[in-house]
């Protein structure tokens, strides 16, 4: 019986206790540390479970054993603890987790976000998570939405492939048999093609560009204080000027990788692409028109109806919509995205002028100061996780400590992670 703890209560967390919650051989426990969202999420659970909406086939059926809202009441022995919320939480549920988390447990994030290796280390310690696995999805594994909060989720669309990283030594480690036991858990898709490493996941965080880029590209001639008479489309209502910047910051990106190939030529980053080789790796046929980023964004299924996160307003007697800049579009892509990648970026001697437009107007709607005068130097740079936060100056101090050049696990991992196989024998679904 595999012990499965996840974090959060959002919707990832509904398909994801469906789906576990769904098969014999798992015991499931939630945990929120949301003041009350725990006690919520209980009682909303019906006895047959919540229904998962599943668009690969029958809907799914699945009741957590436990909706906790204290970490001192998580299981003994865990084997796997997943966050599936936003990356600004992690450190939080971290250091909750701590004292109850024995070393050898598979602890990780779907999605990763940028840097979640260096909060684990900061938060855990550098011999704990090297004597556990850490892993990270690059997103997602579906688009899914909450229909009806604790009873029913909807998978809008499951991407065909989705990178993830297992990483006992930060390094370059492909643990296959970890992957497999995530790869079961999830479902039979999407495929979770092994990353090259931390430092490749973090890299090539995809909410980190698409987020904060289409908000730009979309808001950008606009006067963000007039409201909307209805939410607008987010991925559908993008135009060409959206798709060409995404495409230049993702240049921007890959940029980074020959930078450090050229540095470091045994590093692998063999899994970092530009964001159109990701949508068409990660969609394929799901995507009607395949012509260029624009296009691809505003015929993807999987994004259909997916709109601006926007909050309510009254104006004379009527609801209207204004930008919600609190969302985690901006809270989290920002901070533990975007920003990562830019830190990476300046220590690489590598100039983002297209990065730095999106920065300089996401942080200017968010109301913080991450970067000035083209350096990662302003008042709320401990609020990321951006190298130099965590006191990084130079590339290589950056790429040594964190492992990245390594690329082989200990045998105490390897006996770990086999005994951690037995214990996942089928998909549920």
């Amino acid at each position: 019986m595999m012990k499965v703890l996840l974090c959060g209560g959002g919707n990832a967390i509904h398909v994801l206790s469906s789906y576990i919650s769904a098969r014999d051989d798992t015991h499931v426990t939630v945990l929120s540390l949301f003041p009350g969202e725990a006690d919520k999420l209980r009682d909303a659970i019906p006895d047959e479970g919540i229904r998962c909406i599943n668009d690969l086939g029958d809907d799914v059926y699945g009741k957590p054993d436990a909706v906790i809202g204290k970490a001192e009441d998580v299981p003994q022995d865990l084997d796997i603890v997943v966050f599936a919320l936003p990356s600004f939480t992690h450190e939080m549920y971290l250091k909750a987790l701590k004292p109850y988390l024995k070393a050898g447990v598979t602890i990780g994030a779907m999605p990763g976000e940028g840097g979640f290796d260096l909060c684990a280390i900061h938060n855990l310690g550098s011999d704990f998570c090297r004597h556990s696995n850490l892993f990270a999805l690059e997103t997602l594994p579906w688009a899914c939405r909450i229909l009806e909060y604790g009873k029913k989720v909807e998978v809008l669309g499951t991407k065909k492939e989705v990178e993830v990283i297992v990483s006992p030594k930060h390094g370059t480690t492909k643990d296959e048999v970890v992957t497999e036991v995530l790869h079961k858990l999830v479902g039979r898709l999407p495929e979770l093609d092994p990353a090259d490493n931390f430092l490749a996941v973090t890299l090539m965080n995809i909410n980190s560009v698409w987020h904060p880029t289409i908000s730009y590209g979309f808001y950008r001639n606009k006067d963000v204080t007039v409201p909307f008479d209805e939410p607008p489309l987010f991925y559908y209502g993008a135009d060409e000027y959206t798709g060409e910047k995404l495409s230049k910051i993702s240049d921007e990106v890959l940029e980074i990788k020959r930078v450090l190939l050229e540095k470091y030529p045994s590093l692998h980053l063999h899994s970092l692409h530009h964001v159109s080789e990701w949508m068409l790796r990660s969609y394929g046929d799901d995507i009607g028109d395949k012509t260029s980023i624009y296009t691809m964004l505003r015929t993807n299924k999987g994004y259909r109806g997916l709109t601006h996160p926007m909050r309510e307003v009254q104006v004379e007697g009527q609801t209207k919509y204004l930008p919600n800049f609190r969302y985690r579009y901006f809270t989290e892509d920002l901070p533990m995205g975007l920003i990562v990648t830019r830190g990476i970026a300046e220590l690489a001697g590598v100039k983002t002028p297209h990065m730095d437009d999106v920065i300089l107007w996401c942080q200017e709607m968010l109301g913080k100061e991450y970067l000035v005068d083209g350096e990662l130097k302003g008042k709320d740079l401990e609020y990321t996780r951006a190298p130099q936060r965590y006191g990084f100056k130079t590339l290589d101090a950056f790429m040594e400590t964190n492992h990245y050049l390594d690329d082989a696990p200990t045998k105490a991992v390897e006996n770990h992670v086999s005994s951690l196989a037995t214990k996942v024998e089928t998909p549920a679904q």
